[in-house]
């Protein structure tokens, strides 16, 4: 699934490729990606040049010059990207977008679960009225992640998934920052000790800063182990695998219908 750091290199990539590009025409190959919006909606793209893609948490959005807005997210397996040909475009492209220079933006998802939707400002601004600061921003300070976990008894690993409480954290990445700052998956997050909070938010940014790097140079399709073995996790997916620090293998659990991985001598349970 992509998480904060695969979304923002699909962003970054897609300005570098896509800024300023005109659309010609839209296409939508299965109309349920844009559902409850109709296809004939989506005419109100013909002709529009698109200013930028930017991203919120593991939302995309892109700005258009007609004042339009698209939303996109990617859920499980969307995937956007630029072909330099429309008649390339691969048979599991869900909606695509040919350009006036006859290059295609393409939107494919294997499982149909991502969204595409046409937002006005005020459903921008409802969408983000319900995420949780960014945790890459100068502006998520210790002090901001302990207000953002002061209100939940909830275990500190599927807190940490909150995006209400931090925007864009995912399983891999919420699974690595405990380990790196040695705090137990169940630790209620309302009780995270003192001299912990400082390493957490530390390992919050530091797992994912690396992640965004290594997945801006590798990732290409979700799911695609590129980018992991780019990344070089510590624990995620590593069960019965040695822990990197002491030795003792890694452990699987379960919380919130989630896979942790967590090593019971660093993070004693």
């Amino acid at each position: 699934m992509p998480e904060l750091p695969e979304v923002d290199a699909v962003v970054r990539r897609f300005n570098q490729a896509a800024q300023n590009a005109t659309i010609h025409s839209v296409k939508i190959e299965r109309p349920g990606i844009v559902a409850p919006q109709l296809p004939a909606q989506f005419k109100a793209l013909h002709n529009t040049t698109i200013l930028a893609a930017r991203r919120r948490a593991k939302h995309i959005f892109l700005d258009l010059s007609n004042g339009l807005t698209l939303h996109i997210h990617l859920r499980m397996t969307g995937n956007l990207y630029v072909l330099p040909d429309y008649r390339f475009r691969p048979h599991s492209a869900r909606l695509w977008f040919r350009l006036t220079d006859n290059r295609v933006i393409i939107f494919e998802d294997q499982r149909a679960f991502g969204r595409i939707h046409i937002v006005t400002p005020a459903d921008i601004e409802d969408i983000e009225s319900k995420l949780g600061p960014e945790p890459l921003e100068p502006a998520f300070t210790p002090s901001v992640l302990k207000q953002s976990l002061a209100t939940t008894r909830s275990p500190i690993k599927p807190a940490l998934l909150d995006q209400a409480r931090i925007a864009g954290i995912g399983n891999i990445y919420a699974s690595e920052a405990l380990w790196h700052a040695k705090i137990p998956p169940t630790t209620p997050a309302n009780q995270l000790p003192a001299n912990k909070l400082k390493p957490l938010h530390t390992a919050i940014r530091k797992v994912l800063q690396h992640a965004v790097t290594s997945a801006y140079a590798a990732y290409t399709n979700p799911g695609d182990p590129i980018e992991s073995e780019s990344f070089g996790v510590a624990v995620y997916d590593r069960e019965g695998e040695p822990c990197l620090r002491c030795h003792t293998p890694i452990a699987r659990m379960v919380q919130a219908q989630r896979s942790t991985y967590f090593c019971p001598h660093c993070q004693p349970c």
